[in-house]
């Protein structure tokens, strides 16, 4: 039986203090956070030694090499953060790996070099679909899993629905290719228009909350034909501005954290007790 695991996002929580934010995931029923870690070793092992203390998961992350733009600088930056979240010896590494404007040659050497850590460490890392990567586009990311047929991947398909300006209702065989290489979720519902819907229980993001579905229930079908043990989600409605906000005021008009707690909540309805 595959287990499906519930994970809380640290983004849009920073600001709370780390044992007020742990002790906000166990009340909200999640089963570990995913989080980018500090690099103060001291800090780092901190945030580690609770959450561990807490019962909880830890899923770490990297997306700080968006701040550095010139390959070089990017290397660099990649190689110390995936180490650091290595050092920390969690589920896994999420990784926002590479640049949609390198060569193609470029970021296999960046996808390279993030396995290699990975493999040092034995600690999965799982390269994320998002907007500005390698993988920001279908057209971009379906060359290098022609070429890296172990490629595995983290799923944020809101930014797709982004890039693409669609649903993806005309991307079947683009579907079909990725979704076999998926590892984690992201459970954030986007729209053509943006990567994030005001509040996914609205009627007007019916539409997009099923399409999103029945992605997720591709992949969850996926891992358990492949005898997978664990498939992780974590839901990924992010502050402002990815939450919207009124004019004039910035005042946003949903809750972040409350959209995630109940769409994990969707999650464990959903998945609980199915199996193949």
């Amino acid at each position: 039986m595959m287990e499906v695991r519930i994970l809380a996002p640290h983004w849009g929580s920073n600001h709370l203090p780390r044992q007020e934010f742990i002790a906000r995931v166990r009340a909200a029923g999640f089963d570990g956070i995913e989080m980018s870690l500090p690099l103060a070793p001291e800090e780092r092992d901190a945030w580690v030694r609770d959450i561990a203390a807490a019962g909880l998961l830890l899923a770490a992350q990297q997306w700080e090499t968006v701040f550095h733009a010139g390959f070089d600088e990017h290397r660099v930056a990649l190689e110390r953060y995936l180490r650091n979240a290595c050092a920390a010896r969690p589920i896994f590494v999420n990784s926002h790996t590479g640049k949609d404007f390198y060569s193609a040659a470029r970021n296999r050497e960046l996808i390279g070099l993030a396995d290699a850590i990975g493999r040092e460490y034995g600690v999965p890392v799982y390269h994320e679909i998002h907007r500005s990567r390698f993988s920001g586009h279908p057209a971009l990311l379906l060359p290098y899993l022609e070429e890296l047929p172990e490629l595995e991947l983290t799923a944020d398909l809101s930014h797709w629905c982004c890039s693409c300006e669609s649903l993806l209702e005309d991307q079947p065989d683009t579907l079909a290719r990725t979704l076999p290489h998926v590892r984690h979720v992201h459970a954030r519902v986007g729209h053509p228009q943006g990567p994030q819907v005001a509040d996914f229980r609205a009627p007007e993001a019916q539409a997009a909350l099923e399409a999103h579905l029945g992605w997720w229930d591709e992949i969850v079908r996926l891992r358990r034909a492949a005898g997978a043990r664990h498939l992780t989600f974590t839901p990924e409605f992010g502050p402002a501005p990815y939450t919207q906000t009124l004019p004039y005021t910035g005042a946003p008009v949903s809750d972040a954290w409350g959209l995630n707690v109940a769409m994990g909540e969707l999650l464990r309805r959903r998945y609980a007790g199915r199996d193949a």
